[in-house]
C-alpha cells in the first residue's frame, strides 16, 4: 500500500529513534530514543558510495517515518523500538554509508512536507513512486508492491477484486493509493450504475485492520505485504484470508529532497550494492514479504 498523495497520521507528534537491529511484533508507539554505533561501510561497496560532506559531517541519517504499518514498520512488544522490512533497509544504508540511522516516527499525509522542511533526510515508508509526489521530491525505488484485500476466512462475500467491492463495506487508512484505488472503482462503479463501494477511512493502517477483525466491515484494503503479515499472525489463525492476488503492482521508494542529488547517489549506490550481495532478498525473507513483493534485480 502505502500511498498516494501521502500516507494518514499516525501518531501526534514526532519520536525520535536510532535504531540498529529489529525484533517482533508491534504496539502502541512510546516516546524513547536510543543510540547504537554504526560500523564501517563494507569495503565491497565503499568504493561505490560516495558519502555527502554534510552526512558525515552529521554522522547520522534522519529518516522520516510512518511506524504503524507492519511488516515494513512498527513497534516491537516494548512499543519503543521501531522495526520491519522498511527500518532494516534503513539501518543497512546507514552502515554502508558509515553513519547511525535515526528514525522520526511522521504521520503519513504530513510526510513529504516534513522532509521538505528538513526535519528529515529521506523518507522510507512504504511509499509509491507515483507521478504526484515525483514533482515533489525524487525517488530511490527498491521494490514493487501491489495492494491486497482481507476478508474473513470463508471469503462469505466473495470477493477477489476490487470490482468485487461493489456494494460492500471497507475500511482502508486515509491519504493512501489504496483510497485512490477504491474512490477510483467507484467512479467506475457509478458510471455502469453499479453499487458504491462504502469506504470507511482511518489515520492508521493498524485502525483500518481492526474494523475487519471486529466483524465492522467486509473487507480491509492494504498493501500485499500487509495483508500477508496480518494473515500470516498466528493469533489470526482461521479468522482471515487473502482474497485475490496482488493488484496492479508498483514501485515504492526512498524519497530525497530534489536538490539532495549527492545523498541520492549515495542511496542509489547502497541499495545497487544491496541487490548485488542479496541483502534486500535477505531482508523480504525475513518480514515474510517474498510472495508479497516483486524484487527490482
Amino acid at each position: 500500500m502505502r500511498s498516494s498523495p501521502w500516507r494518514a497520521a499516525a501518531v501526534a507528534g514526532a519520536l525520535l529513534f536510532i535504531v540498529g537491529a529489529c525484533s517482533s511484533s508491534g504496539s502502541t508507539p512510546a516516546p524513547s530514543a536510543a543510540a547504537s554505533a554504526a560500523p564501517a561501510p563494507p569495503a565491497a561497496s565503499a568504493a561505490a558510495i560516495v558519502v555527502p560532506d554534510n552526512i558525515k559531517a552529521a554522522g547520522k541519517l534522519v529518516w522520516c517515518v510512518d511506524v504503524s504499518y507492519p511488516p515494513e514498520e512498527f513497534y516491537a512488544a516494548d512499543g519503543t523500538t521501531a522495526q520491519g522490512s522498511d527500518v532494516d533497509i534503513a539501518t543497512e544504508i546507514g552502515k554502508r554509508l558509515g553513519v547511525t540511522t535515526e528514525i522520526d516516527n511522521t504521520g503519513f499525509d504530513g510526510i513529504i512536507p516534513a522532509l521538505t522542511a528538513k526535519k528529515c533526510d529521506l523518507i522510507i515508508s512504504g511509499m509509491n513512486d507515483t507521478p504526484e509526489r515525483a514533482k515533489q521530491v525524487d525517488f530511490v525505488d527498491y521494490l514493487k508492491v501491489g495492494q491486497g484485500i482481507l476478508v474473513p476466512a470463508g471469503n462469505p462475500k466473495n470477493i477477489k477484486t476490487l470490482e468485487n467491492l461493489s456494494g460492500k463495506t471497507v475500511a482502508v487508512q486515509l491519504g493512501t493509493t489504496n483510497k485512490d484505488a477504491l474512490d477510483a472503482e467507484n467512479v467506475t462503479l457509478k458510471a455502469a450504475n453499479k453499487p458504491l463501494i462504502e469506504i470507511q477511512t482511518f489515520q492508521q493502517d493498524t485502525d483500518a485492520f481492526q474494523q475487519l477483525a471486529l466483524g465492522r466491515v467486509d473487507a480491509f484494503s492494504t498493501d500485499s505485504p500487509v495483508v500477508a503479515f496480518y494473515n500470516a499472525k498466528p493469533e489470526n489463525a482461521g479468522k482471515f484470508e487473502v482474497a485475490g492476488t496482488p493488484i496492479a503492482p508498483i514501485p515504492i521508494g526512498i524519497a530525497v529532497r530534489k536538490e539532495d542529488t549527492a545523498l541520492k547517489a549515495a542511496v542509489t549506490a547502497a541499495i545497487d550494492a544491496m541487490y548485488a550481495d542479496g541483502t534486500i532478498k535477505s531482508i523480504v525473507d525475513k518480514w515474510g514479504m517474498t510472495d508479497a513483493v516483486v524484487l527490482l534485480k
